[in-house]
């Protein structure tokens, strides 16, 4: 008994297929299976299916944002049209729609598609479906999709299971995540893959997918549904361009919502906020980093106000206040440094006193700590410095320690000249001598020449002075 009569298989009068999974964790889709697609009557909607899925899109024309990867002449549309790809991932904050256009991506292509999760699919379950994969095109010449949602969960074993086939094209893998690929998947897979960062929803797209949702004969057909022009609004500002949420709150709020005099379930603002208990900030591995980023650079860039405002992001996403401290601890001497040496000592004691205080106060100390590093002058001097120099050790001869320099306090040193010539600074007027500290000449520390490095360059060129009148 081959594969074929193993799988209960089944073609309908259009050679569309399917099978029985459910051995598996995944799920087989044809270009027509979406059970959306077929509805005839209000009857026939489950209702117990969430509305953000009752409404996934059937074709591209419904598929809402994307647009710079779906418009006229962008790559993942060329692709999908020209049915020219191998494996695609797609990345970027939930709910703005990777499962659909997935799907979207198969029909086009009337590709079979198989989905797997990375959270509870095995390498057994990925072996098995790429079986059946060859089956199906062996028997009825179609390709299949293998889908495979949070892929970042598969570990490198799993990962590595997937690249024979995707390589020699027994499948065509389309990957979903919402972390950083570069970060989470392995090297061979992503040069095998084209890679798409999706976007958040904007606005604009939110409110469309609201109100095509009270339209809509898959939204609510047992209900006339009007939502005000407010409520809209405040859903595409909270929702965060996550469709899906702005999707679900919505349905709760109709749900909640009593029919009035005419018939009406009317979603007004107050209907939508209380759908809403606290806005939700996409803050996946990209959030963590891009926002630290946006925050260390708004410091450096002297705007206490937009450091505060990623601050604020940071602290509401439930971000390790140590991280953010330990980020403001090296900005202060990466980038003020001597410039402002107290920098430095404010940002080493804001480690220690959230340490001891703990939110919600800390956030009143990190606040404070920020402002500071964004107000004060700023120096990369003692960062390019070391940088420079390290350079110079890695790749140059190392220079040898001058004799007159070396320790001299063990036996037997001053008979090998450790020493020898050495002044004592301390033992000449101003503290300073004439003296070669380095065995060659090169300049690695650049004061900038304002804030406390303007009298660190002072002192630097006095003595300099008093080096060249020596010579």
């Amino acid at each position: 008994m081959d594969l074929m009569e193993q799988q209960n298989f089944s073609i309908d009068s259009e050679n569309n297929i399917a099978y029985d999974n459910a051995e598996t964790n995944s799920s087989i889709v044809d270009e027509n299976n979406s059970a959306h697609d077929k509805i005839a009557d209000a009857s026939e909607i489950d209702l117990r299916i969430p509305l953000a899925a009752r409404l996934r899109p059937r074709n591209f024309d419904e598929y809402v944002g994307q647009r710079h990867l779906l418009g006229e002449g962008k790559l993942l549309r060329r692709a999908v049209d020209a049915d020219r790809f191998n494996s695609i991932i797609l990345y970027g904050p939930p709910g703005i729609g990777k499962t659909s256009l997935a799907e979207l991506i198969a029909k086009q292509t009337k590709s079979c598609f198989v989905r797997l999760s990375g959270v509870s699919s095995t390498v057994n379950d990925i072996r098995k479906e790429v079986a059946k994969a060859i089956e199906v095109e062996r028997v009825f010449k179609r390709k299949t999709i293998l889908f495979i949602d949070e892929i970042h969960r598969f570990n490198k074993a799993q990962q590595d299971v997937l690249l024979p086939d995707v390589e020699h094209g027994t499948v065509r893998l389309i990957g979903a995540t919402t972390h950083n690929p570069h970060f989470y998947v392995i090297g061979p897979l992503l040069s095998r893959s084209l890679v798409f960062a999706l976007e958040e929803l904007n606005a604009d797209d939110i409110k469309f997918l609201l109100k095509r949702a009270c339209l809509d004969e898959r939204g609510f057909p047992h209900n006339n549904v009007e939502i005000t022009d407010e409520a809209i609004e405040f859903f595409a500002n909270i929702c965060q361009g996550d469709g899906r949420k702005a999707l679900t709150s919505l349905e709760i709020a109709v749900l909640t919502t009593n029919v009035n005099g005419d018939g009406v379930v009317k979603v007004d603002l107050a209907a939508a906020e209380e759908s809403i208990q606290k806005r939700a900030i996409n803050y996946g591995d990209d959030g963590h980093y891009d926002s630290i980023s946006a925050f260390i650079k708004s410091m450096r860039g002297s705007d206490p106000d937009a450091a505060v405002y990623w601050l604020a992001k940071m602290l509401h996403a439930n971000e390790d206040i140590r991280f953010i401290a330990r980020r403001m601890v090296i900005f202060a001497s990466e980038d003020i440094g001597n410039a402002d040496p107290q920098a430095l000592v404010i940002a080493t004691t804001t480690m220690t006193a959230i340490e001891n205080i703990g939110m919600p106060e800390a956030r009143i100390i990190l606040s404070q700590a920020a402002i500071y590093c964004a107000t004060a002058p700023k120096s990369n001097a003692s960062y390019m410095a070391i940088d420079t120099a390290l350079t110079d050790v890695k790749q140059n001869r190392v220079a040898p320690v001058p004799k007159h320099l070396r320790d001299a306090h063990y036996s037997g040193a001053k008979k090998l000249g450790h020493g020898e010539g050495y002044k004592y600074p301390h033992d000449y007027e101003n503290n300073f001598v004439v003296q070669d500290y380095m065995g060659f000449e090169k300049k690695y520390y650049n004061p900038k020449g304002f804030g406390f490095e303007k009298n660190i360059r002072k002192r630097l060129d006095y003595w300099q002075n008093l080096r060249d009148i020596e010579k």
